[in-house]
């Protein structure tokens, strides 16, 4: 446990009667900025402790996911700091290249204005405009959240310093061979104009049409289906596999392609699967990924047939048709001509969709920027496997192996004006020349500035060093890298961890960017269905900080993250944090006005009662329970054991066995006072990093310390008492047994009762005064008479229950009961007895069985005892 070096206080009435949240959380966030608690010192000798804060979006808002993620995040840098360590959450935004831009221009579209009428420079400008209005909202939301991130530090993946370090990596992988252009199969958005990442493209199941086509005329025919009738009118050849002995003869020969007045070839190709469909496919390299490969491999010309805004270009009839008119307009050419040999309508089928305007995203041959990635995408992969890097949940590291070694070259150019412009300049004469951040851009007649802006995660990608100064050697660079944590969801291994271990291992000398992934799942609601606005089960985490509090939320979120799994989450879960928030504080502020305290030296263990010992036992094996689960990102666990070692252990048990000791006073009430307070300070730091707030209001008022945030964390000092735990177990059993059996008797827990106990021989005797007062038990009197009785843990409690209810009707209840529980018993028995119905039914229905058998079983020991234990007749 943690050596106590604040002044104490004395208990007093400085605690509310009730916790109000919004009272307390603002005020505490803002003193908590203002006096520096959250920054850290790159000069500090204490070791560094990392965390870069994945980059929200300018245009976002406080989500859930952001709320699940901001929490653990927190969590690792508070516990940290309070261990010891110059713990640094650096946070910031990323510009959102394609979101941030379809604002502004939606914006301008509002004005009757497109960003052409305003020219680059000055859509730039407003775009920076709305930038300080409206971005970074969620930054104030964060606040809110308790997020302890050192706002000092604070970056944007547009500022000077990151701008620097993007033109510096760039000219550095343009000169090493690493970045070259050419002409390739890229996701377009028709309607943002521009490619886009594969993350970009949200894929759904649309209801579209197959058909197939008859190529060819007389015997020299082939039938292909296809879910996109007007990329025919593109196609250069139709390919075959190699073996497939149905089509050799048609191989290097030549087909007529319908409504054209074309000739394409028959290629075989070992893409071309022979057992689907008719074993023969369409290749029109210009509009498909596959066929793009498949026209490399055979030299066959690129036919582009549809501009950027998805229009055909081609081909009279259809030209100038958008590319779904044309489809229906392709389909009815055919059909007048008898070539449709089958449609199916509607073919439900995967498309991908624009993840920020929800376009059909459409395959595109385009010349464009990329990223060599072979040499790259092997160095994240060995910093993986040599140990560099670990992945948590380690089983998360398979789909991290798939893809950084089947990595593609990245295209990282968008055709967009708001972004890190490529730093490419093309002369008059055909010449390319790359600027890097300390050189002269060329100058003179003919010499033009590339149009294109970078993939947004280009720049992120170089968020873990990039946001330490680096190309400069800065002292947050030489103090903070490598991080220590990457925390993100699972949901973006792909795509963002991948570019930031490439860049990070190039950029940095071998030197990876985080120690440790440690990959989440995504938030979802109560049904583990995914949140959506369609589905109108989006929920505003700022509403329920509103209504229960923002630790209710945090300890909510953090209660349901395990590794690598979805966390379901509802408002009735929030609202029970909420009640446990309430009870932290009802149960501390209790305690201090029963004189819980941390004045002098913790008594030593021969003064404490059996009781005092096996709270401290607990606590112990708790601290080291929750360091254990930190260490292993265990989140849900350790605020499991958090919890139930607050609620139950210390709140219905300590507190309870306690009352007692406090209310007759003297030497043992103020030994026991003083372990309470131990207990209190311990298990508020404890809680602190999940729960800010409440703990740090409480531990302020018990401690008279400064502020949790820089207090020491709690370590385990050993101290166990397997007898006490043993003592006070016994003591759990016989309260267990006897609030079962009122419960069973259909009385309150507050209802008095008068009792005989008889403790004699057992360790419970020292503890009658606290069982009576747990239990609710009034002394036996002159008109006592046992009308109920009960042995438990080598005690008897007699129970006179006359007055409270009907002997005879109680009878009746419980021998129905056991009735038919010992039929249950016996139809169980008899199932598990029947051989042959044991070797046909599933594994899972016999334990079922076997389930209910155990089930019955206990129900009838149980029904027993309460039977013996009603009086006589």
């Amino acid at each position: 446990m943690t050596e106590n070096t604040q002044t104490p206080s004395s208990p007093n009435s400085e605690l509310p009667t009730a916790y109000k949240p919004a009272e307390v959380e603002g005020k505490l966030y803002e003193r908590w900025v203002e006096r520096g608690y959250f920054e850290a010192d790159a000069k500090s000798e204490k070791p560094p402790y990392t965390i870069v804060i994945p980059p929200p979006n300018v245009t976002g808002s406080l989500h859930l996911g952001h709320a699940f993620q901001h929490t653990l995040m927190d969590a690792l840098t508070r516990r940290k700091r309070m261990q010891g360590y110059e713990s640094l959450w650096l946070p910031g935004m990323d510009h959102a290249g394609i979101a941030t831009q379809n604002k502004v221009e939606q914006q301008l579209a509002e004005e009757g204005k497109s960003r052409h009428d305003l020219g680059r420079e000055e859509f730039v400008e407003r775009v920076w405009q709305w930038k300080e209005e409206y971005g970074g909202k969620i930054l104030g939301q964060m606040r809110r959240l308790g997020d302890g991130v050192d706002w000092s530090r604070e970056r944007f993946t547009m500022d000077e310093g990151l701008s620097k370090a993007v033109q510096t990596i760039f000219k550095r992988l343009f000169d090493d061979g690493l970045i070259y252009r050419a002409e390739r199969i890229i996701n377009w958005c028709p309607r943002c104009l521009t490619a886009i990442s594969d993350i970009e493209v949200e894929y759904q199941e649309d209801a579209g049409e197959l058909v197939s086509i008859m190529y060819g005329e007389g015997e020299d025919t082939l039938v292909v289906a296809t879910t996109r009738a007007e990329t025919m009118l593109g196609d250069t050849a139709i390919a075959v596999h190699p073996d497939d002995e149905r089509y050799k003869h048609l191989v290097g020969k030549l087909i007529k392609l319908p409504l054209t007045d074309r000739s394409i070839p028959v290629v075989a190709d070992t893409h071309v699967d022979p057992e689907f469909g008719t074993g023969c496919v369409k290749v029109t390299p210009a509009h498909d990924p596959n066929d793009f490969a498949i026209g490399q491999r055979h030299g066959l010309p690129n036919l582009t047939i549809m501009d950027e805004h998805g229009v055909i270009t081609v081909h009279g009839p259809f030209l100038g048709l958008d590319r779904f008119e044309a489809r229906s307009a392709v389909v009815g050419a055919l059909r007048g001509q008898g070539r449709i040999v089958a449609e199916k309508r509607p073919y439900m089928h995967s498309v991908g969709h624009c993840s920020r305007c929800s376009t059909t995203v459409e395959p595109r041959l385009s010349l464009q920027w990329w990223v060599k990635v072979d040499t790259l995408a092997k160095e994240a992969g060995d910093a993986v496997r040599d140990g560099r890097v670990s992945i948590h949940p380690e089983e998360m590291s398979k789909r991290y192996f798939d893809w950084v070694d089947n990595l593609n070259d990245w295209c990282i150019s968008r055709q967009l004006w708001w972004g890190h412009r490529i730093p490419i300049w093309y002369g008059p004469g055909g010449e390319v020349v790359c600027v890097g951040p300390d050189d002269e851009a060329p100058t003179g007649e003919g010499w033009v500035q590339d149009t294109d802006v970078l993939d947004t995660w280009f720049s992120s990608g170089l968020w873990p060093f990039s946001t330490l100064g680096w190309p400069e050697q800065t002292p947050d660079l030489e103090k903070f890298y490598s991080t220590d944590v990457l925390l993100t969801g699972h949901d973006i291994i792909f795509f963002w961890v991948a570019r930031m271990m490439m860049f990070g291992l190039y950029a940095m000398d071998g030197k990876a960017p985080f120690k440790t992934i440690a990959l989440t799942g995504l938030v979802r609601d109560e049904r583990g269905k995914k949140m959506s606005k369609s589905a109108g089960n989006v929920v505003d985490p700022l509403d329920w900080m509103d209504k229960y509090g923002s630790d209710a939320v945090r300890f909510t979120l953090a209660k349901g993250a395990n590794p690598g799994t979805d966390v379901p989450i509802g408002e009735d879960w929030v609202q029970a944090s909420s009640k446990f928030a309430n009870k932290i504080w009802n149960a501390t502020r209790f305690a201090l006005m029963n004189g819980a305290t941390l004045e002098g030296e913790l008594p030593p263990a021969e003064q404490m009662s059996a009781t005092d010992r096996w709270i401290l036992s607990r606590l112990n094996t708790t601290v080291a329970q929750v360091d254990a689960y930190y260490d292993d990102f265990q989140f849900s666990k350790l605020s499991e054991a958090l919890y139930h070692f607050a609620w139950d252990e210390v709140f219905d048990w300590y507190v309870e066995l306690s009352k007692t000791t406090f209310f007759a006073g003297g030497e043992q009430a103020k030994v026991s006072a003083r372990v309470l307070g131990e207990v209190l300070d311990v298990m508020l730091r404890l809680l602190h990093p999940v729960v800010p707030f409440v703990t740090e209001t409480l531990w302020t008022t018990l401690t008279g310390g400064e502020s949790l945030v820089i207090a020491d964390w709690p370590k385990d000092s050993g101290f166990r008492d397997q007898a006490a735990e043993a003592e006070i177990e016994s003591i759990q059993t016989l309260t267990k047994e006897v609030r079962r059996f009122r419960a069973d008797q259909d009385l309150d827990d507050k209802q008095k009762v008068p009792a005989r106990l008889d403790l004699a021989g057992t360790v419970l005797a020292a503890h009658e005064a606290a069982i009576r007062q747990v239990l609710r038990l009034q002394p036996e009197g002159d008109e006592f008479s046992a009308t109920a009785t009960l042995r438990v843990a080598g005690a008897t409690v007699a129970l006179d229950l006359s007055g409270t209810i009907d002997v005879e009707a109680e009878r009746k209840r419980l021998t129905k009961d056991l009735g038919a529980a010992e039929k249950e018993k016996q139809q169980a028995e008899a199932k598990l007895a029947n051989e042959a119905f044991i070797a046909k039914a599933p594994d899972n229905v016999v334990d079922k069985i076997k389930g209910r058998l155990t089930k019955a079983e206990a129900d009838i020991a149980r029904l027993q005892a309460q039977l013996e234990a009603l009086p006589a007749a």
